[in-house]
C-alpha cells in the first residue's frame, strides 16, 4: 500500500520554554524548539511513513527558514509553504510545571506573518489535488481575523476537492479573546466540513450551545457525540483521550471513540509516569489514528495505535515527536521502558 497524502495547514511557531523547574526568565536561557499543532501531526505523520505536507506562511527570515529546514528535515514536504515580508515568527513561552504547579502556556501570536496573510494566499486545488486527508486544528482560526477566514476558505475547498476534513477542536480561550473571536461560530463551520473529528465533550458543547450530562467522562462523550453525529451529516468519527492527572509529571491516559454507525471504542488505560514533555500529545493521537486509517486498519487498531502514538510522545523534549514504528510495535505488544541490547 502507497503512502497516504495529507496535507496539514497551520501556523508553523518557535516555542521558548524555560529549563525544567524553573519559571520564565528565572534565568537567562530559554530552551528553543519548532512547533505548532498541525506541523506536529505533519513531523509524526511523516516518521510513521506517510506522505505529509504542511502548508503555512512563515516570514522570509533566518527565524522563518529555520523553522521550515526543521520541519523538512523530518521528512515533511513544504513546497506549500510561504514565504512573506510582512509580519514575523510566530511564538509561544512555555513554563513547565513541577508539583503542585501546572505548566502554563503564553502565546505571542500577533502581527505573525500567519496571522497577517489574507484568506485568499493559498491556491488550494492544486495542493489537494491527490491528498487523501485535510488536517486543521482549532488553533488555526483562533490566531486571528485572517487566519480564521483562511481556514473556513480551507476546509471549503477540501470539501470542493472531496478530500475528507480532519478537525481537531484545540479550543484556545487566550487567542481568541485577543481579538474578541466568535470561536463557537467559526469552529462550527469547521466542524460542518468534518469526517474525522478530534473532540471531547466540551468542544461540542461549545459548538452546540448545550451541556451533556453523565457521571463519567464515556457517558458524557456518547452523549456528546450523538448530538454531533445529528448536526454535522458529514461527521464520521470522533476521537479523544480522558486524561487523568495525578501530577504535573503522573498521568493516565486512555483513547475514546465513536462512530455514525454506533460504534464504541475504548482503548487499555496508559499510566504515563516521569512525562518529559505532554506538549504535542494530542497532535501525535491525531497522527496515529489518520495513519492507521489511513493504512486500511479498522477502527479499534487504529485507536490503539493512536494511543502508543500519543503516549510515546510523553517522552520526548519538543513538541515535534521523533517516533520509530518498532517503538509503537513494542508499546502496543504490552513492553517499553526496558533498556534494548
Amino acid at each position: 500500500m502507497s503512502p497516504a497524502r495529507i496535507l496539514c495547514f497551520g501556523e508553523l511557531l518557535l516555542r521558548l520554554s524555560a529549563p525544567t523547574g524553573e519559571k520564565l526568565l528565572q534565568s537567562a536561557s530559554l530552551n528553543v524548539v519548532v512547533g505548532g499543532a498541525e506541523a506536529n501531526v505533519a513531523v509524526c505523520l511523516a516518521q510513521l511513513g506517510q506522505s505529509a505536507a504542511l502548508v503555512s506562511i512563515v516570514p522570509d527570515n533566518a527565524l522563518g527558514h529555520g523553522a521550515r529546514n526543521e520541519a523538512r528535515k523530518y521528512g515533511v514536504d513544504v513546497s506549500g509553504l510561504q514565504m512573506s515580508t510582512s509580519g514575523r515568527m510566530g511564538l509561544y513561552f512555555l513554563t513547565p510545571g513541577a508539583v503542585l504547579r501546572p505548566s502554563e502556556v503564553l502565546y505571542d501570536r500577533q502581527g505573525s506573518a500567519f496571522a497577517l496573510g489574507s484568506a485568499d494566499a493559498i491556491e488550494w486545488p492544486p495542493l489537494l489535488e491527490g491528498a487523501d486527508w485535510f488536517h486543521i486544528s482549532g488553533v488555526t482560526p483562533a490566531i486571528g481575523a485572517h487566519a480564521a477566514a483562511a481556514a473556513v476558505r480551507a476546509v471549503e475547498a477540501a470539501t470542493e476537492a472531496g478530500v475528507p476534513v480532519s478537525f481537531d477542536g484545540n479550543y484556545r480561550g487566550k487567542l481568541w479573546a485577543q481579538w474578541r473571536g466568535d470561536g463557537p461560530k467559526i469552529l462550527r463551520t469547521l466542524f460542518e466540513h468534518t469526517a474525522l473529528a478530534f473532540a471531547d465533550e466540551r468542544d461540542i458543547a461549545l459548538v452546540l450551545g448545550k451541556d451533556f450530562g453523565g457521571d463519567t467522562p464515556i457517558e458524557r462523550r456518547r452523549r456528546a457525540g450523538e448530538a454531533a453525529f445529528a448536526a454535522f451529516p458529514k461527521l464520521h468519527r470522533i476521537a479523544s483521550t480522558i486524561r487523568e492527572v495525578h501530577g504535573p509529571d503522573d498521568h493516565t491516559l486512555t483513547g475514546t471513540m465513536l462512530s455514525r454507525d454506533g460504534g464504541e471504542r475504548v482503548t487499555r488505560a496508559f499510566r504515563l509516569s516521569r512525562i518529559v514533555d505532554r506538549i504535542g500529545g494530542g497532535d501525535a493521537f491525531a497522527a496515529g489514528l489518520l495513519c492507521g486509517l489511513s493504512e486500511g486498519k479498522d477502527d479499534a487498531a487504529s485507536l490503539d495505535l493512536a494511543m502508543a502514538c500519543a503516549s510515546l510522545k510523553h517522552g520526548v523534549f519538543g513538541d515535534f515527536h521523533q517516533v520509530a514504528r518498532s517503538e509503537l510495535d513494542d508499546v502496543l505488544e504490552g513492553g517499553g521502558g526496558d533498556v534494548r541490547r
